[in-house]
């Protein structure tokens, strides 16, 4: 079992920056990737950053250039640092980790509000 717990969300001006934290524990070291997922009424959550154990990373081109995901392992903790922020970026934020075993088990956050004012 993994225990997921963010913080970081809040409400910023359009142009603004919010660090968002993922503080993991439990069976951490069998933790294959870790990421950041986004979620609005009425839409499916959707995939924002991710960062696997062997440290690669991946961005869709709506945060490329203006989201960073990095991770403490000392810390068990995973960020994502959102610069540039624009009303859309408005959602519920949620942290995620992934096991690799036969198939892939997913573990989420309890999400965190961002709120991006125009």
């Amino acid at each position: 079992q993994v225990h997921l717990v963010e913080s970081g969300g809040g409400l910023v001006q359009a142009g603004g920056s919010l660090r968002l934290s993922c503080a993991a524990s439990g069976s951490i070291n069998s933790i294959n990737a870790m990421g950041w997922y986004r979620q609005t009424p009425g839409k499916q959550r959707e995939q924002v950053a991710t960062i696997t154990s062997g440290g690669s990373t991946n961005y869709p081109d709506s945060v490329k250039g203006r989201f960073t995901i990095s991770r403490d392992n000392a810390k068990n903790t995973v960020y994502l640092q959102m610069n540039s922020l624009k009303p859309e970026d408005t959602a519920v934020y949620y942290c995620n980790a992934q096991q690799w075993l036969a198939g892939t088990k997913d573990y989420w956050g309890q999400g965190t509000q961002v709120t991006v004012s125009s």
